[in-house]
C-alpha cells in the first residue's frame, strides 16, 4: 500500500497489525513533502474538507454519510481532476 508520511500511517499502534499481515501487504512511504503529482488524493481530501466542512459537527452519522455521498457523487459527475498513471 502506498501511503504518505502522515502520523496515522506511522503510528506504533499499527505495528502489530502490520506484523500480522506482513506476508499480505506492506506500506511503501512516499517521500516527505512530495508534490501532489505523487499524492493526488491530497487535493481530493482538501475539496472534501472544504465542501463538507473540516471540524464541523454533524447531528448524527447518517447526516455525515448523506453529505459525504453528495460530495462524492458530484465529483463522479464532474471530476476535480483526471488522474493518469
Amino acid at each position: 500500500m502506498v501511503v504518505d508520511r502522515s502520523g496515522i500511517h506511522r503510528a506504533h499502534k499499527l505495528d502489530a497489525t502490520l506484523a500480522h499481515y506482513h506476508d499480505k501487504f506492506r506500506f511503501h512511504f512516499l517521500p516527505a513533502h512530495c508534490g501532489h503529482h505523487l499524492n493526488p488524493i491530497e487535493g481530493f481530501w482538501r475539496v472534501m474538507k472544504d465542501t463538507i466542512g473540516a471540524g464541523r459537527c454533524f447531528v448524527d452519522l447518517p447526516l455525515l454519510y448523506q453529505r459525504t455521498r453528495q460530495v462524492l457523487m458530484a465529483h463522479h459527475e464532474r471530476p476535480i481532476y483526471e488522474f493518469h498513471w
